[in-house]
């Protein structure tokens, strides 16, 4: 019996085990889905007055979910199939990734529900993280040690943020298990920049350049070591800072104007090297301007950053930018990058054309204009109607990639290959 075409076969959750990017890309879709939903809710009961109270201050619970929630998932389906390209190692299946995988969606999904019944689920949630991060550090440690490359830079960079990650955990779990929000923003703050944004950091270092060059032959691969060390240095720049403000604030008038410093100069360099890296060349071509469109916002956010601590330098209180700063560096930088690479391994991985039609467009034109008006949103003197309308295009955005995604992740690939 002749086998059935690719675009006739039935969709079936079983294939997410045919590779580690259906597996973890699917769990993070579902994640990043219903924690949009959740967070367009509380805000649409926050505005209207009538939101029940929540086991964690509302901000707290809103920045441990954008987290730990679909980013780790999103970074295991990505790091256990480029993972041993980069590594010249043997495949891991993602039947062997789906016990961890599955505890970790579980605990997110407890920690959700904890946040309106009782906080003893969320920390049952933050425990059921923890053991899954650490099986996945520890596979992929694994997978390091049996690596074959001579060149082992990103990955090992991955592999020390993936570690750190873990002691983010540890920390957010202590602060959900002894009601100290301190120590649990502490943890936020490490999983967010020591792990999350220098995974991306890695990625984008590695992979930028080399698409660029692929796609534009006229540009070369300029991805020089001291530039992965400036972004990597940057980001735990941030976490120190945040660390430090969260423990002994207020801080002096010369540590900001410090980090003001430090930061200005990271910006200057970033988007330089978004020039540099092709940024203008790429925009004739969508997926390869995707990408570049996000690592963009790193050096905006790093800028707002230093605009920020400039203005608490001198007067010592918080600047008009309130949260807009941090969320270039986490809904432009990470959100938009995260969009960009997932839509392309999604494409690429499927058997289909590495190119971005107008469905995958329009939803990264959705998320560009969720980050623009959410930083509009951050400023005092924005309506309150501005968040609203920037949660709305997020949600549409997230739930329209999963939607699409989810379904070719269940279809067989089109090209008949494995996988």
């Amino acid at each position: 019996m002749a086998p059935t075409p690719a675009n006739r076969a039935r969709w079936s959750p079983k294939r997410f085990l045919e590779a580690p990017h259906r597996l973890g890309f699917s769990a993070a879709a579902l994640v990043l889905g219903l924690s949009g939903l959740w967070w367009a809710l509380v805000l649409c009961m926050r505005f209207t007055g009538s939101q029940p109270p929540l086991t964690l201050p509302e901000p707290l619970a809103h920045a441990l979910l954008m987290t730990w929630g679909f980013m780790p998932l999103f970074i295991v389906g990505f790091l256990f199939t480029a993972g041993p390209r980069w590594l010249q190692a043997a495949e891991v299946s993602a039947a062997q990734l789906a016990p961890s995988v599955s505890l970790y969606v579980g605990g997110v999904l407890l920690i959700m529900l904890g946040f309106h019944a009782a906080r003893w689920l969320s920390v049952l949630g933050g425990l059921a993280l923890t053991l899954a991060w650490a099986s996945l550090c520890w596979r992929y440690s694994r997978l390091w040690r049996a690596g074959r490359s001579d060149d082992k830079t990103h990955a090992s960079v991955i592999l020390c943020a993936s570690w750190s990650g873990l002691a983010g955990l540890v920390l957010t779990l202590v602060g959900l298990a002894f009601a100290d929000d301190n120590v649990l923003r502490s943890g936020i703050y490490i999983g967010l920049w020591c792990f999350i944004a220098t995974v991306f950091a890695a990625v984008s270092h590695r992979m930028i350049p080399f698409f660029t060059a692929s796609a534009l032959p006229a540009l070369d691969a300029w991805r020089p070591l001291w530039l992965l060390w400036c972004l990597v240095g940057a980001l735990w720049w941030l976490a120190l800072g945040q660390v430090l403000d969260l423990w002994f604030w207020p801080l002096p008038a010369v540590w900001r104007t410090l980090q003001a410093a430090l930061e200005a100069f990271s910006a200057s360099i970033f988007l330089w090297l978004a020039v540099r890296w092709g940024l203008v060349q790429s925009l004739k071509i969508r997926l390869l301007a995707m990408l570049h469109g996000g690592f963009l916002w790193l050096g905006i956010g790093l800028a707002l950053q230093a605009m920020h601590h400039i203005w608490m330098a001198v007067t010592g209180e918080s600047s008009p930018l309130g949260l807009a700063p941090l969320h270039a560096l986490t809904m432009g930088y990470l959100g938009a990058t995260l969009f960009a690479m997932a839509t392309r391994v999604a494409a690429g991985h499927s058997g289909r054309s590495l190119v971005a039609d107008n469905y995958a467009w329009a939803l990264y034109v959705l998320v560009q204009l969720a980050i623009i008006i959410r930083l509009w949103a951050a400023l005092p003197w924005s309506p309150n109607s501005m968040l609203l309308i920037a949660i709305a295009l997020w949600v549409a955005a997230t739930c329209g990639w999963a939607l699409r995604y989810v379904r070719w992740f269940g279809l067989p690939r089109q090209d008949g290959r494995p996988g």
